[in-house]
């Protein structure tokens, strides 16, 4: 558990397990896949879980543990559980959660990945799911059977930064005995606390920003102790999608400047996205900290006044086709920002969704989810913004 009465960027930098006898100031990376024991009858029972104390490598490590609870200290939960990557946390919340007849009701708008998990791939094991705009309540209101487990948003969406009204879901999905998940991938807790609306889990993937340098891959989810304890802890267990200790303190130490980056990165990204809804070659802006996004205030309501470091924008274009190839000649005219599918880095990373994240979807879906051809997707890094906009334009004023 967190240490009481301290606040947030303090626990950033300072929550962990305890030192070790030796005193070291920066967090230790534990290198090791199994634990002597004193006794047989304390393996027991820490085999049994009966007794804290560490077994196998597979189960739990000490700087794992002190990312977990840096991590939960920081989301205002009561614990979490750690995993390889962030699709490998959603994997573990399902398989931890959910039986054959269960149904779950996600945003048709969530990353691509995340919808083929849940409406492919668990769909063969007999879980049913219904995908539903981000932004309708009614819609997720009505999509809820009385089989329904599960609410499953991500707030700001990817790539469209769509913003979920949480305490609303939280509210349906409580008054139909079922649980809301928050992926908060793109606010991460230095913008957002979705617990404090009234989410029950919240899902990350660490391999973004609160790695925050495109570095390792990790994933997380935050909870109550008991459902950790009683719900994910027996899936990884037996699953063995377990973080490694090296990655758990490459994102450990990201954490300590999480909040001034998130909060670095979120100002450039403004003045990005102010930049792209004046230029001429561009149609429309997406980016919750304008005032022309639909959900402008709800998002400044949950996300601590900011619009977060992810800005996506359509090229204008007549046509899908005609879409795509000037999409793509802004990306290959960068000779400054890097074309990549990955976010949260302090280096700008520019993307086509459509192409890459989004790839694997049907072109319904990617409809249905408002990912046209024309999109990119801009995750503002730490550079000086008339660099990031000077390579932005040098594709742009030449469609």
């Amino acid at each position: 558990m967190a240490k009481s009465g301290l606040h947030p960027d303090t626990l950033a930098v300072r929550e962990a397990v305890e030192r070790s006898q030796y005193g070291e100031n920066s967090e230790a990376l534990y290198l090791t896949s199994g634990y002597v024991q004193p006794s047989a009858e304390v393996s027991a029972r820490r085999f049994a879980g009966d007794e804290d104390g560490f077994t196998y490598g597979r189960y739990g490590n000490p700087t794992v543990a002190s990312f977990e609870r840096r991590l939960a200290a920081m989301e205002g939960a009561e614990a979490c559980m750690s995993t390889a990557s962030g699709m490998s946390a959603i994997l573990m919340m399902c398989l931890g959660l959910l039986k054959a007849g269960d149904h779950v009701v996600c945003s048709q708008s969530m990353f691509g990945s995340t919808i083929k998990l849940i409406g492919s791939d668990l769909a063969k094991f007999g879980v049913e799911s219904s995908f539903v705009p981000q932004t309708d309540i009614a819609a997720w209101k009505a999509a809820v059977k009385p089989n329904t487990r599960l609410l499953f948003a991500e707030t700001p969406t990817n790539p469209l930064t769509e913003v979920c009204d949480i305490r609303a879901l939280a509210d349906i999905a409580h008054n139909a005995g079922a649980l809301l998940a928050v992926d908060n991938c793109f606010a991460t807790p230095a913008l957002q606390k979705p617990m404090l609306f009234g989410a029950d889990i919240v899902m990350h993937s660490g391999t973004k920003y609160l790695d925050g340098q495109g570095r390792v891959m990790a994933g997380a989810l935050c909870a109550s102790q008991q459902m950790v304890t009683e719900k994910f802890l027996p899936v990884l267990k037996s699953g063995g999608m377990t973080l490694a200790p090296f990655n758990a303190w490459v994102v450990l130490k990201g954490l300590e400047t999480l909040d001034i980056r998130m909060k670095a990165q979120t100002a450039r990204a403004q003045a990005v996205a102010q930049w792209l809804q004046d230029h001429p070659a561009v149609a429309r802006v997406y980016y919750p900290g304008l005032s022309s996004h639909p959900q402008h205030e709800l998002a400044l309501a949950q996300q601590s006044g900011l619009g977060g470091a992810v800005v996506s924008f359509d090229v204008k274009a007549a046509d899908p086709d005609q879409a795509r190839k000037r999409a793509f000649h802004v990306l290959d005219s960068m000779q400054l920002l890097s074309l990549s599918t990955n976010l949260g880095d302090t280096k700008t990373l520019v993307a086509h969704p459509a192409s890459t994240s989004h790839g694997r979807l049907t072109e319904a879906q990617r409809q249905a989810a408002g990912v046209t051809q024309g999109l990119i997707r801009v995750a503002v890094g730490l550079e000086h913004f008339d660099d990031v906009t000077a390579d932005l334009d040098r594709g742009l004023r030449t469609l």
